[in-house]
């Protein structure tokens, strides 16, 4: 039997929509994978009445169809599906990582994360990579359609999950098929700004190249309370503040002095708005782990 730890992750990051991913240091999702004639799933843990145990619907069954690795696999969830904090991605990537070195097949970290995002097709129609490259690889990553890169990072980050539910289906309907030039003009810069924070470890920097006038103010749209939220995070010590993923949780990076004055004000002005939310008080860390 091979354990594997992968972590929840922050896709897009603002700027960088399907493209830009982080890792979380918590929470994160433990998957145990042992060889079987044919595969079968049992999942345990948060929000685990919602998933499906049916292999040809869960995500980690696209992952052992494409390693030709059958397997008996539990999940024990801790990152809430339906978050925007890649629970989905956490467990295609563990399986991934499992199942590789369950059946010796020789794949990098790298290789992979395509394998790992035919997962995500399952859950969302579509096979991104943005949330299962960090959660296989660590870090903060860019992901393209033919590669992906990461760097290890120390960037204190508040995730505030509110008790609410957006689908990535839903959070995909309503990005914008188009930009005006001056709105990628702008993206490119703040996308340039935060991946340079990122390489720098700078909070300030990564806050700046959060902001995005494309598709956050659509998905934000989606989330009761986002604009309180956002403002009340900026006036804790917040350097940036955006939609994690698809939503409903909202990413805040900040100075490691901050980090428990943000996570307080985010939930207190979710309660505000008539929500209850919990904020784990995390950082940008490492990708899926044996254990």
């Amino acid at each position: 039997m091979i354990t594997v730890r992968a972590p929840a992750t922050s896709a897009n990051l603002g700027s960088g929509f399907d493209t830009f991913g982080a890792a979380l240091a918590r929470p994160a999702d433990v998957v145990a994978v042992s060889k079987a004639e044919t595969t079968s799933i049992e999942v345990t843990g948060v929000g685990a009445q919602y998933i499906p145990e049916d292999p040809e619907k869960n995500t980690v069954g696209a992952v052992v169809e494409a390693l030709d690795a059958p397997a008996h696999i539990h999940i024990d969830k801790g990152v809430r599906p339906a978050s925007g904090l890649g629970s989905s991605a956490a467990s295609a990537a563990a399986a991934a990582v499992g199942l590789n070195e369950l059946y010796d097949r020789g794949y990098t970290r790298e290789e992979l994360v395509p394998i790992a995002a035919e997962g995500e097709a399952v859950v969302s129609g579509v096979a991104h990579a943005d949330n299962v490259a960090p959660a296989i690889v660590g870090g903060f990553t860019v992901t393209t359609p033919t590669a992906t890169h990461g760097v290890e990072t120390d960037i204190p980050v508040v995730a505030c999950l509110p008790d609410v539910a957006v689908s990535t289906r839903d959070a995909r309907r309503v990005v914008p098929e188009t930009a005006s030039m001056d709105q990628v003009v702008e993206t490119v810069g703040n996308a340039a700004t935060l991946t340079i924070g990122m390489c720098r470890s700078d909070p300030d920097l990564v806050g700046s190249g959060m902001c995005d006038s494309v598709v956050t103010p659509e998905r934000a749209r989606l989330i009761t309370g986002y604009e309180d939220v956002r403002e009340a995070a900026f006036a804790a010590g917040a350097t940036g503040v955006t939609v994690s993923g698809a939503g409903p949780a909202i990413l805040a990076a900040c100075e490691m002095d901050d980090r428990r004055h943000v996570a307080a004000a985010m939930v207190d002005a979710f309660a505000g708005a008539g929500v209850e939310s919990r904020a784990y008080q995390t950082r940008i860390g490492p990708g899926a782990t044996i254990v």
